[in-house]
């Protein structure tokens, strides 16, 4: 871990560092690095810039995201962030996480795809038959999943079971966020020739009740994005994030002990491939 002066190291997770400060009680510092994961192992070399890309992707987001609250620090504190971490650092306030991933689907793809073929549903959602990966679906759905310990595996759940971790009024609500916010990133990318296929949100309570949006937000690590000229082609795997990654993993990988280093020209594919994401959006 990064030894920050006045800052206290609490918590790490596959990407993010957690920080916390005396002088700061309500407040953390979250920093992104450039560490990257797959298949549940985290892998050598990390990805040159990832970090800042993702905080740079994020923080662009939650601008186009006026209205919905959520967890920045006011920026007349953000100079307490290290400068030598500003480009990759969020100062955040505090909240009362919900302890569930709100999950958002447009399309059928990943986890949602293999739970498809085995019930035709998503989540206790039943869905129309005959379709294919990565098709679209007649509408966005709603899909939770409990938040496992690192290591784990997140477990896609039902709306009436995220009901019963925090409360149906809560589980109501953080769907119809959920959705909401989806509708209007979707729209944001597909005027930028990119299609938003799935994403996760995370949220917490504030001090006053307030539901708000947390965490990284529409980054190339927490969502599906697809070029559009490239998906009308027919082809659903050019992903912009680590796919690169998990490609040649498996290829080149049993799964069984420890990952291979990634080549290089892996690790510069995909970092390219971040990249572009966020020039297509944010210029």
């Amino acid at each position: 871990m990064t030894e920050l002066d006045g800052w206290t190291h609490d918590y790490s997770g596959k990407v993010r560092d957690l920080y916390s400060n005396p002088a700061h009680p309500d407040r953390v510092l979250m920093v992104a690095s450039d560490r990257v994961s797959a298949f549940d192992h985290m892998l050598e070399p990390a990805i040159p810039g990832k970090g800042a890309m993702l905080t740079e992707l994020s923080l662009w987001w939650f601008g186009q995201l006026d209205g919905m609250p959520n967890h920045l620090a006011p920026a007349t504190e953000w100079s307490s962030i290290p400068a030598e971490l500003a480009d990759r650092s969020m100062l955040v306030r505090k909240l009362q996480m919900f302890p569930i991933e709100c999950v958002a689907r447009g399309y059928l793809s990943g986890s949602g795809w293999l739970e498809y073929q085995e019930s035709q549903s998503v989540c206790g959602i039943p869905l129309p038959a005959g379709l294919s990966d990565g098709d679209r679906l007649p509408e966005p759905i709603f899909t939770p999943a409990w938040k496992a310990p690192q290591g784990q595996h997140d477990e896609n759940i039902s709306l009436e079971k995220a009901a019963t971790l925090v409360g149906l009024d809560n589980a109501t609500a953080l769907r119809d966020l959920t959705l909401t916010i989806f509708a209007r990133a979707s729209t944001i990318a597909e005027a930028k020739g990119v299609i938003l296929a799935d994403t996760k949100f995370e949220f917490g309570s504030d001090e006053d009740g307030v539901i708000t949006l947390a965490d990284e937000v529409l980054t190339s690590d927490s969502s599906r994005y697809w070029d559009a000229a490239t998906y009308a082609t027919g082809d659903r795997t050019a992903s912009f994030d680590k796919q690169i990654v998990r490609n040649w993993l498996k290829a080149n990988w049993n799964q069984a002990g420890e990952p291979p280093k990634l080549p290089q020209e892996i690790v510069e594919q995909t970092a390219a491939r971040y990249r572009e994401l966020v020039d297509r959006l944010t210029k």
